[in-house]
């Protein structure tokens, strides 16, 4: 196997993973962590899913996640945010909601405690990987090749890589969280971005995260919850909580030297979660 291949992991596996059979891997093109089809698909063949979770990147090859749904893996990032549901009570449901626009966009998912299809508290939470620039479509198909998945030279793909977006990536990232922590903290409520470890630490080197807690603290409403990628006895990868972190939207401000303001009543975004409560978003522990 190719131990300079820049795709660290393909449909959840690694490519170092010699046991793995690749030819029913490529043809189920079926992701773990959301269980169903990989649903990042090429433009042009919406059939085909590219299946790229992480790329190997810069000179040390740090293993860089690039799909969001890859940090879903067991849905631990749902249990690590159960702390910040502060009316939860023992025989309340936990259920995961994704996609609920507040005032500033919407968010990830909520995680929500519920009693009787009534939300009593929620926690909302926000995915972030880095973004690409270029294709990694000739890289993928180098890799098939490599795996003697797919045949031909590797050259008919041309020399056409992929770069990161780490400045790009970041400073969206914070403006986002800058137009929605607003109206967490008008509730009193929690917002989390869960993000790997390399797009956390990039952050603290180009903004101003010196006053940021270290040591979360529950009245803050936004945490930054960073994984740590590493190869388990499986020789597959697995995401594990490496660092938590908390603000105030005055904190957030700060560290970019903006200001906003957006506020929503409880009841609103409680509706909308009532709305969507069901057994499949019931969050099986």
């Amino acid at each position: 196997m190719n131990t300079k291949m820049k795709i660290a992991e393909f449909f959840n596996f690694s490519t170092k993973n010699e046991r793995i059979d690749w030819n029913e891997v490529v043809h189920s093109q079926h992701c773990g962590d959301i269980n169903k089809k990989c649903i990042k698909v090429r433009k042009s063949e919406p059939s085909v899913s590219i299946g790229t979770c992480t790329v190997r990147h810069g000179k040390d090859n740090q293993s860089v996640i690039i799909c969001p749904h890859r940090l879903i893996e067991k849905r631990r990032i749902f249990l690590d945010c159960i702390h910040l549901l502060t009316l939860h009570e023992p025989g309340n449901e936990l259920h995961v909601i994704p996609e609920i626009a507040i005032p500033g966009g919407s968010v990830d998912y909520f995680l929500a405690s519920v009693r009787e299809n009534r939300a009593i508290d929620f926690v909302g939470i926000e995915l972030q990987t880095l973004d690409t620039s270029g294709t990694i479509w000739p890289e993928r198909q180098r890799l098939l090749i490599d795996l003697d998945v797919l045949e031909g030279a590797e050259e008919r793909f041309g020399d056409k890589s992929y770069g990161m977006n780490w400045k790009m990536t970041a400073k969206t990232t914070l403006l986002q969280l800058h137009h929605k922590i607003e109206t967490f903290q008008h509730l009193g409520k929690h917002l989390v971005l869960v993000l790997q470890d390399h797009l956390l630490d990039y952050m603290k080197k180009e903004f101003s995260f010196a006053h940021i807690n270290t040591i979360p603290k529950l009245g803050d409403p936004l945490h930054f919850h960073s994984y740590k990628l590493g190869l388990g006895d499986d020789n597959n990868y697995h995401i594990k909580l490496n660092e938590r972190l908390s603000t105030d939207s005055a904190g957030l401000a700060s560290a970019m030297g903006l200001k906003a303001e957006a506020k929503i009543g409880f009841e609103l975004i409680a509706k909308t979660l009532n709305a969507k409560i069901s057994d499949k978003t019931l969050l099986a522990i």
